[in-house]
């Protein structure tokens, strides 16, 4: 079987790379995985003319069809969607005939036309929602949500990323569950075996997370005018981060705070192993990967009750009832106790080990074999 997906990442051109691309975030790694179910893997993405601190896209069978880059932010990218479909359309045409599935992880204005385009196709169809599945506050959002619950069933598979102890869809469609991760099982048995950094008197946190309103990472600022030297690694870019200097320099601990921006995935991973807890007081929430990778670096972690963070956080950290620096700082401080410290490490730990990228290809791969059959020549033969 032969897997098209459709997505908005950007990536870029890397000649020392098999498929000849590169890409950051989790995408890389989940594409490599998700590659190992099929025959055969067509990544159809936008590529920039340059790009910094990536992973190698690739994968078994893995091929990338570039698409140009839609121009621009917001109303501007959608007003200047047609004048690029036009351009793009006779190689996502061109990718459609030749797949025997389609998958699109959406939120994302081409995983959306790629959602369209299967739909009316008919083609086997899997959509991994990976953005706030209870929060739509754009008609677009209300669209993907609707859609997915509209069109699931048969050999429509539909995933939001998230978790709760409730089914998706109170109504009862076929919307599912799935984590995402960025870790395999040999780097979270890695990680868990690194000796903890025990808080001393320099107690260092530090956040991971594309730095926007709404992250929460203005409310540790705050927060660290409460405790006394420890010092906050504010990891990721974003369009907050200037304000994010501005407010540390009038707060008056702009000596405390380490504005690092965005970084490669093995630089996150060794920030993590220096921190002493992690802080996440975010209003919003899918799956926040970077807080799996805290935990399985064994940090402590101090976040709110969003999402699917009370359960993949549970008692590996404090949930904050009330999003303030104060709640924060409280809840930091009930984490530095040795005694307590040992317990929540050794618990983010054990948390971790349940979400590996191998149990994630595995868990997809379920359902998918469930509602399509085999998914390789292999299997159908086998079977």
């Amino acid at each position: 079987m032969k897997l098209v997906v459709f997505s908005h990442k950007p990536c870029w051109r890397d000649p020392d790379v098999n498929s000849g691309f590169a890409t950051d975030g989790g995408f890389p790694f989940q594409m490599n995985y998700l590659s190992q179910l099929f025959d055969s893997i067509q990544i159809v993405v936008p590529v920039s003319a340059a790009g910094t601190g990536g992973a190698p896209l690739t994968g078994r069978n893995l091929q990338v069809l570039p698409l140009t880059m839609p121009d621009g932010q917001g109303l501007r990218r959608k007003l200047a969607l047609v004048p690029w479909l036009v351009k793009n359309a006779p190689a996502l045409l061109g990718a459609l005939r030749n797949a025997d599935a389609v998958h699109v992880p959406i939120p994302g204005d081409i995983g959306t036309i790629g959602m369209l385009l299967a739909l009316f196709t008919r083609k086997a169809l899997f959509v991994r929602h990976c953005g706030n599945w209870f929060v739509q506050r754009t008609l677009a959002e209300q669209f993907w949500r609707w859609s997915m619950e509209a069109f699931s069933g048969g050999r429509n598979i539909m995933m939001a990323t998230g978790g709760s102890t409730e089914p998706p869809c109170a109504s009862g469609a076929g919307v599912t569950w799935i984590f995402s991760s960025s870790l395999t099982e040999t780097q979270l048995e890695s990680l868990a075996r690194m000796p903890r950094r025990e808080p001393g008197q320099s107690l260092r946190l530090i956040t991971v997370a594309r730095q926007e309103p709404g992250k929460g990472t203005d409310i540790m600022l705050r927060a660290l005018q409460m405790l006394d030297g420890a010092v906050l690694d504010v990891v990721g870019g974003g369009s907050a981060l200037a304000a994010l200097r501005q407010s540390a320099e009038s707060l008056g601990v702009a000596n405390r705070v380490i504005l690092h921006g965005k970084q490669p995935h093995s630089r996150v991973l060794e920030l993590l192993q220096g921190a002493d807890v992690f802080c996440h007081i975010t209003a919003s929430e899918g799956f926040p990967k970077a807080v799996l990778e805290a935990l399985a670096s064994g940090l402590p972690v101090v976040t709110t009750p969003v999402s699917v963070l009370p359960i993949l956080v549970r008692g590996a950290g404090v949930i904050l009832s009330s999003p303030t620096a104060e709640a924060a700082a409280e809840a930091i401080r009930s984490c530095t106790d040795p005694q307590v410290y040992r317990a929540l490490s050794e618990r983010a730990r054990l948390n971790a080990r349940q979400y590996s990228l191998e149990k994630w290809r595995d868990e997809i791969g379920r359902q998918l074999r469930t509602a399509w059959g085999p998914l390789t020549k292999a299997e159908d033969v086998s079977v």
